[in-house]
């Protein structure tokens, strides 16, 4: 049973940091591009970005670049979400999900959230000034 965890939320004020982290246990195939989104209420889930198998292609969303971060280590090891210089706005459940890299699909890197195999329960993100 494919397990998908994020840890890292927490409170911050308004210009500070966070980095969130995504962990995959108990999948049946060795790759799996990774994916961001967030939701605060009554707001639609929103994509932040997505990084590749290999972690040498993250595409984001433009109204979060330059302020967050994709990276991982490894194919099966954790992704990381780094948040820089945060704003009120970016308060938000932030949550990870998988996409199965299978063979012929090297290049999934969903941009919506129904294209994604699993989630995370999502961890919240307060930001107050």
């Amino acid at each position: 049973q494919v397990k998908v965890v994020e840890s890292g939320g927490g409170s911050v004020q308004v210009g500070g940091s966070l980095r969130l982290s995504c962990v995959v246990s108990g999948s049946t195939f060795s790759r799996h591009s990774m994916g961001w989104f967030r939701q605060s209420p009554g707001k639609v889930r929103e994509f932040l970005g997505v990084i590749n198998w290999s972690g040498d292609n993250v595409v984001y969303a433009d109204h979060v670049k330059g302020r967050l971060t994709i990276s991982r280590d490894g194919a099966k090891g954790p992704v990381y979400l780094q948040m820089n210089t945060l704003k009120a706005e970016d308060t938000a459940v932030y949550s990870c999900a998988v996409a199965a890299i299978l063979d012929g699909t090297e290049y999934r890197m969903p941009k919506v959230y129904y294209e994604y195999d699993y989630w995370g329960h999502g961890t919240q993100v307060t930001v107050s000034s």
